[in-house]
């Protein structure tokens, strides 16, 4: 009927609504039942449930033998580490499984059998669901006893297909490849001619007192090669060349030109290329984002325009303004866009809407979040009305900066003059004596703030909060100090009595102290602008620390899985083989690295740190090294890259704006990735809006 149709049609445009929110595809079922299945599925309690299995899952690795529920990692010291059960572990990893099996089943049906097919990322989540199901069906028949899991090194997929931001980074740095391929031949070019130069150079001579070099570093190639890629990390800089300069000096030209050449030249060129290829693929993939926002808009128009209540126009289509207050009210937004949205619909004072209009309605999403801060009190009282003004002056928080900046220095000397005292000398009577004048200011100013401008004003400022907090804590810590050691006088002594010795509690004191120093940043516009630079990355650039979390997460696990054992396996080769040799080798690598002995005073230390050390080099197998270079590929190279082109774009994007748009005062930062590229992205005309909405596989339009 025709009520029917109506409310099936508020509830299209109420899900495309929200998936132009969220930058989601509206490439999915639209009927009644399955606009339910939808919303209930993106609704927050089923996508924390989800957020919540894919932690618990990737947690497990922590608590999975071999556990890591230790307090130190020291074999020496280390206690024997809890390991639970068989099937216990297994068990919560059945249940997450279960919740994935759910997850991708209500996807495949929402995208209906025909996209099923187009996806990728279902097919794959699919395959490795299968994989690692089997993989817990074979370590439950081995009663766990197994050292390979395949299914430990799947678990960050789960973590990687759940966000649509960490796919199109990673079809961004997928489509950076083929640049990056060509600047890390030139650098394995690099590294074979100066590994032949270096084979050429420092080959092994008659006199076996001036082959140090041939001995220590350049014997074979496999060794030439490793020791000029570690070199190119400048992990072994300058203890690679100290052999061969020590026999003539003008052998570190050879080193210098490599590190010249390599780092300075190659490695920085490759930083330019990611920074600027990854800048343009990433730029389309906001592109794309943006034109998902304007095409959810455009259908919630398309479904809205044909309500029956809505009159028929050949020439153009509308909405009522109705329809759209009777979807605004269902839709889950930000009550910023919808209150202005609905001030927008107030001043034009319409009944309907055009498809432009009801467009620039909705670029209210585009906007930045503008805070404002609540108004500070009306006093009546012409002394309070001068606290007022004094105490919210800026030269007042000016005069704070100067006393914790006082603080900071009085802390450094009394450190300074008991760096080299043994505990029992150390008289704690300046510090607390310091504290006792200090923290008292602190809390004052605080008050004081508090009175000029309200409370709700003074905790809307984050730095406000960040001081208020510490000064609370630090109060608290001061008055338990006092409670159980005492007020200081000459002679305070780190007597250990209840949870804290009074030296501890005197360090956590100062320690929080130093830290409240901080707040002098929002008072340093400069220093600002790059403090606030990393915190939107740290805020907007999740799918970077998510990409860098499922990497380092697989590298782990194939690490434990390579190399488990193998330490142990060595102390046994040690003990009940000829210990000459072994020994020999020991303090001979530790000899040309560092003075080891001095370091540790046992001999079971040197066997296990030695053999530990060893293991990675020599003793094991070369083919190890291919992990680590991977490693260092993958994280160094790549990734660290990567992160200095998005730090950059972030840095230059908000120094062009303060410096040339607008006051350092009044700036408003912009916080998120696609706002970012806001001023450089185009808009989709409306032919390919309209294009893209006549191929939707379940969506009917009326024109």
């Amino acid at each position: 009927g025709t009520e029917a149709d109506n409310d099936l049609y508020i509830n299209q445009a109420v899900v495309f609504i929200e998936d132009a929110i969220q930058y989601r595809s509206i490439n999915h079922r639209v009927d009644s039942k399955s606009l339910w299945l939808y919303r209930w599925y993106y609704s927050r309690t089923c996508q924390w449930i989800l957020s919540l299995t894919i932690t618990i899952i990737l947690a497990l690795a922590f608590t999975e033998k071999p556990s890591s529920l230790t307090v130190t990692s020291d074999v020496r010291y280390r206690l024997p580490a809890w390991n639970p059960p068989c099937g216990l572990t297994e068990s919560i990893e059945l249940l997450c499984f279960l919740v994935f099996m759910v997850d991708v089943s209500v996807k495949s049906y929402l995208v209906g059998w025909e996209e099923f097919w187009k996806n990728k990322w279902l097919m794959a989540y699919i395959l490795t669901l299968i994989v690692s199901l089997t993989d817990w069906i074979v370590s439950l028949s081995f009663f766990c006893a197994e050292d390979v899991r395949i299914r430990r090194i799947l678990r960050p997929f789960f973590l990687l297909q759940n966000s649509s931001m960490m796919k199109k980074t990673l079809k961004s740095i997928n489509s950076t490849l083929p640049e990056m391929a060509s600047v890390v031949l030139l650098l394995a070019v690099h590294l074979s001619l100066f590994t032949m130069f270096a084979m050429l150079l420092f080959a092994r001579t008659k006199d076996g007192q001036q082959d140090k070099e041939w001995v220590a570093y350049f014997r074979n190639l496999p060794d030439s090669l490793t020791s000029l890629l570690v070199l190119l990390t400048t992990a072994n800089n300058p203890d690679v060349m100290i052999p061969a300069y020590s026999k003539n000096r003008a052998y570190s030209i050879f080193f210098i030109l490599f590190t010249v050449l390599g780092n300075l030249f190659l490695m920085n060129l490759l930083t330019a290329i990611i920074y600027n290829q990854f800048r343009g693929y990433l730029l389309k993939s906001v592109q794309s984002s943006l034109f998902r926002r304007r095409l959810g808009i455009r259908a919630a128009f398309e479904v809205l325009s044909s309500l029956k209540e809505t009159p028929a126009n050949a020439q153009q289509s509308y909405v009522s303004v109705g329809a759209l207050l009777q979807v605004l009210q269902k839709v889950e937004m930000d009550s910023r866009c919808k209150q202005a949205i609905m001030r927008s619909l107030k001043t034009w004072s319409c009944d309907q809407l055009s498809a432009a209009q009801f467009q620039k309605l909705f670029e209210e999403l585009d906007k930045d979040a503008i805070k404002q801060h609540p108004p500070s009190p009306e006093y009546q009282s012409r002394f309070m009305q001068k606290m007022q003004f004094a105490f919210g002056h800026p030269y007042f928080g000016y005069l704070g900066n100067i006393v914790a900046l006082a603080n900071i220095v009085s802390i450094c000397v009394v450190l300074v003059m008991d760096a080299d005292k043994q505990p029992s000398e150390r008289d704690d009577f300046f510090l607390g004596a310091i504290n006792c004048f200090f923290i008292p200011y602190y809390l004052l100013e605080m008050l004081l703030k508090i009175l000029a401008m309200g409370l709700k004003r003074y905790l809307s400022y984050p730095s406000n909060r960040f001081d208020g907090l510490l000064t609370v804590i630090l109060l608290v810590l001061e008055i338990a100090t006092f409670a159980v050691y005492g007020f200081p006088h000459p002679g305070w002594r780190p007597e250990f009595m209840g949870l804290l010795s009074l030296w501890d509690m005197v360090r956590l004191v100062n320690m929080l102290i130093v830290f409240r120093f901080l707040r002098i940043i929002p008072n340093m516009k400069f220093m600002a602008l790059v403090v606030t630079t990393l915190l939107d990355l740290v805020k907007n650039l999740r799918a970077f620390a998510g990409i860098l979390v499922v990497v380092f997460y697989a590298f782990a696990i194939t690490g434990i899985m390579l190399f488990k054992g193998a330490v142990i396996i060595l102390i046994f080769i040690f003990l009940f083989q000829t210990s000459f040799y072994i020994k020999k080798v020991v303090v001979l690598s530790f000899k040309e690295k560092c003075d080891f002995m001095a370091a540790f005073g046992h001999f079971q230390a040197e066997v296990i740190y030695c053999l530990l050390c060893l293991l990675s080099v020599n003793l094991i197998c070369r083919w190890a090294k291919i992990y680590f270079v991977a490693w260092w590929l993958i994280s160094s190279v790549i990734w660290v890259n990567l992160f200095v082109a998005l730090l950059l774009e972030n840095f230059i994007h908000k120094w062009d704006r303060r410096c040339h748009r607008e006051p350092l005062s009044d700036i408003e930062y912009q916080r998120t990735v696609e706002l970012m590229f806001r001023d450089v992205l185009e808009e989709p005309t409306e032919e390919e809006l309209m294009e893209k909405l006549h191929q939707h596989p379940h969506l009917q339009l009326c024109r």
